[in-house]
């Protein structure tokens, strides 16, 4: 088995649009339907791990502790066009089988994610 995070992400004009930058409130309860179908699937398979949703990227706070002392910045990160909206966390029995969750998780999300694997190594 594998761990896997699966990001899904959002543009700020999406994630302050009421529909998350979908068409339809009925698109919007679709994909949130869809992604529960996806979940519970994950669950059945014995592969779900975690998932979530994500605050807005406004109330991220950037922690510095790196100086003298810490220093805590509001907003994200990075100025990026695209920021993290949520993620599910998989383990699943190999790369082939994440790639095929990651369609179904792009198809439900309505838009695209990133697949990365889970270094156990810096876990450990």
């Amino acid at each position: 088995m594998g761990k896997y995070l699966l990001s899904v992400f959002g543009t700020e004009a999406e994630l302050d649009d009421e529909f998350y930058g979908l068409s339809s409130a009925e698109e919007l309860q679709q994909s949130h339907a869809d992604v529960g179908t996806l979940t519970e699937k994950l669950t059945k398979n014995g592969w779900f791990v975690y998932a979530d949703g994500l605050g807005h990227p406004r109330t991220a706070t950037v922690i510095d502790a790196l100086g003298e002392s810490p220093v805590h910045t509001d907003g994200p990160y990075t100025e990026a066009k695209e920021h993290l909206a949520g993620f599910w966390v998989i383990d699943v029995p190999d790369r082939h089988t994440a790639l095929s969750v990651a369609e179904e998780a792009s198809a439900a999300c309505r838009g695209r994610l990133e697949l990365r694997p889970i270094d156990a190594e810096i876990g450990a």
